[in-house]
């Protein structure tokens, strides 16, 4: 349940929103065009950040650039 844990980690690294337009899922209600979010865990596919409803979510790395 390593998990449960992941909003407490350190940041490892800051990216911009570039687009919220998914093709399968809604993403538009909790991720912003322009905005920066702190990276709290990576994959090889996604990225895991706190989004705009305040909790934590993974998300495709391709809607994001590195700052």
């Amino acid at each position: 349940m390593i998990h449960k844990n992941w909003e407490n980690n350190d940041t490892i690294k800051q990216i911009e929103c570039v687009h919220n337009d998914a093709k399968k899922f809604v993403v538009n209600n909790v991720l912003t065009p322009g905005k920066v979010y702190d990276v709290k865990n990576e994959s090889e596919e996604f990225y895991f950040v706190i989004d705009n409803s305040g909790r934590m979510g993974g998300f495709y790395k391709e809607y994001f650039k590195e700052v």
